[in-house]
């Protein structure tokens, strides 16, 4: 692990999803952002593209998951690139992960012709411009560093995506960003009851992706 993927990974008891009976083991074993985004995506979106895969702790959770046909994982650090290859290795879900090295902006940009978003979700965590975020009270996404809500929002436009943020986002910024007509899901996910970041599952303007409203879960 870089020290990048070290301040950057999810942490392990958000990432973790303890087993509960009534669920598919391939889904209790993996994350909670990943069964989450699962279960709020429309079976006919089977494509995931990761935009900051980091060392990889959501990629290989939504591997894990066996929700998806295709995985897309960018990163432009070779050297966290080659840390999530190496976990992934671990995981036995390397060969499951189509890995990019390159900026995701750019990747995105230059291959707009080549993505399907009636197939597509993209899933963003996004850097947050270090641990200053955590005195705000409330979080203006709009001047997060270096990628502003506004710039992640325009590289995922006409295709579902979901973001992951810091727990004190602005929501009245997040609902902002709903398509007309469109509500966004907004989850908290907690480490001993405490949050510590949130997912808003974003969709296009012609999805039905997430929609329950801007809900608070733990």
């Amino acid at each position: 692990m870089t020290d990048d993927a070290w301040f950057g990974v999810t942490p392990e008891p958000v990432a973790k999803y303890l087993p509960h009976p009534a669920l598919p083991i391939s889904l209790t074993t993996t994350s909670k952002v990943a069964l989450d985004l699962a279960s709020l995506t429309p079976v006919s979106k089977t494509v995931l593209i990761d935009m900051f895969a980091g060392a990889g702790g959501n990629v290989i959770a939504f591997a894990l998951s066996s929700r998806w046909s295709t995985i897309l994982a960018i990163e432009k650090n070779p050297s966290v690139l080659a840390c999530a290859q190496h976990n992934a290795n671990i995981y036995g879900v390397f060969e499951q992960i189509t890995w990019i090295n390159d900026d995701s902006f750019t990747y995105l940009s230059s291959h707009s012709s080549e993505i399907d978003s009636s197939k597509t979700v993209i899933f963003a965590s996004p850097p947050w411009g270090g641990p200053g975020y955590t005195s705000d009270k409330v979080f203006n996404l709009d001047t997060m560093a270096p990628y502003s809500i506004n710039d992640l929002t325009e590289a995922c436009t006409g295709t579902d995506a979901a973001l992951f943020l810091p727990r004190t986002s602005d929501l009245r910024q997040i609902a902002k960003l709903a398509p007309e007509g469109k509500k966004i899901e907004v989850v908290q996910y907690c480490m001993e009851g405490a949050s510590k970041a949130l997912v808003a599952y974003l969709p296009s303007s012609t999805s039905c992706f997430g929609g329950k409203g801007m809900d608070d879960n733990a």
